[in-house]
């Protein structure tokens, strides 16, 4: 399932398309779709996850899921979930989930959860941390109304770099350390961006599908965690478990 850097590379590559109208629209999409022509983009904007082709008086919400794809001025063989016409270009996506929110975006969106929004507010996530203390601090990352934007990939390496278990209990943690794990789901996923732009990402991998810890030269171990059963990858050695 892409990440929240991955949904802002997205919409920085159809930023092309921004204030052009529709002129041809067709897909599988469970929606009106016809309702899309003609109409003139007003703006893209991201909510963790969740892309947003913003119209007056409505919006496109769409979610990649876990084998989402998107294609710019290409095409698949296979038929789109929705596919855009522009007069400089054409935006096509397919195996995702593509649905209508009916007026203000604002009224849909709490943005200042969004780990990558210039509005990220991390003192309501440790606020918002507080309220789950029983739950293991894998659950919680992934949490999308605390960590909009946070998936797999950045939970192992945060987990990682704050060396905390993730079977952990978040009201175990030393609140040093929660503050720690909130201001690296930040800083790691605007280093995740810039990799992912120079298409190193996991090259810098620590954690996620690693086996041996490069700080303790041991084995990594794979589990399935928490409630969500997510795959997690950390050191038994090193990553202190708290509960």
């Amino acid at each position: 399932m892409p990440e929240g850097p991955s949904i802002l590379i997205l919409k920085e590559e159809v930023e092309q398309f921004s204030g052009h109208k529709i002129i041809a629209v067709s897909g599988n999409a469970a929606i009106d779709i016809q309702r899309l022509q003609d109409k003139k983009i007003e703006s893209f904007k991201t909510w963790g996850k969740h892309f947003l082709i913003c119209f007056d008086g409505f919006t496109v919400k769409i979610h990649l899921l876990m084998f989402g794809t998107y294609l710019i001025n290409e095409r698949k063989e296979t038929p789109p979930r929705l596919s855009l016409l522009f007069s400089n270009g054409e935006l096509n996506f397919y195996t995702c989930s593509v649905k209508i929110l009916e007026g203000d975006i604002d009224l849909y969106y709490e943005w200042d959860e969004d780990i990558m929004n210039e509005n990220w507010n991390p003192e309501k996530a440790k606020r918002s941390l507080g309220k789950v203390p029983n739950e293991m601090i894998c659950d919680a990352l992934l949490n999308q109304n605390i960590f909009s934007g946070l998936g797999n990939i950045i939970k192992n390496e945060v987990l990682y770099r704050c060396y905390i278990h993730p079977e952990s209990l978040v009201g175990k943690i030393p609140k040093a350390k929660i503050d720690e794990i909130v201001d690296e789901s930040s800083i790691y996923s605007f280093e995740f961006l810039k990799w992912k732009k120079k298409f190193e990402l996991k090259k810098h991998w620590q954690a996620h599908s690693q086996n041996r810890c490069v700080r303790c030269d041991l084995p990594l171990l794979k589990k399935y965690t928490g409630k969500k059963k997510r795959r997690s990858f950390f050191c038994t050695n090193c990553q202190n478990l708290y509960e």
